[in-house]
């Protein structure tokens, strides 16, 4: 297995280059089509365009735009949210129900089991 990791290393590399290229000739393409038209901004050039990506990773969120929030990020909602409903009076829950009802639709209440 260690024989490999020049290989996969290779690999890794040209992907990365690739898929930098592609992103990059992409981007320049979209801006110098629509952002003179639309807001009369001057071209870009290539290496412009994968600055542009590189500025826009940095500010709007790095590799979590491309992987997502993470596997425990649901687990850790719903227990926040179960926390929070069991910390609710009635009323609060009724209230809750009443605001997502306006919000998404009715949905069927959920008996409530007393707790032992």
């Amino acid at each position: 297995m260690k024989r490999h990791w020049p290989l996969v290393v290779l690999k890794v590399a040209l992907f990365v280059t690739i898929a930098i290229a592609g992103f990059g000739q992409a981007t320049l393409h979209l801006w110098n089509w629509l952002m003179p038209a639309l807001f009369r901004l001057p071209l870009i050039t290539f290496w412009q365009a994968v600055g542009l990506m590189a500025l826009s990773w940095i500010l709007f969120g790095g590799w979590r735009g491309f992987r997502g929030p993470g596997p425990g990020y649901r687990r850790h909602w719903k227990r926040r949210m179960m926390e929070r409903w069991e910390q609710m009076t009635p009323e609060e829950r009724d209230k809750f129900r009443q605001g997502m009802r306006g919000r998404c639709g009715s949905f069927p209440p959920q008996a409530v089991q007393p707790k032992a």
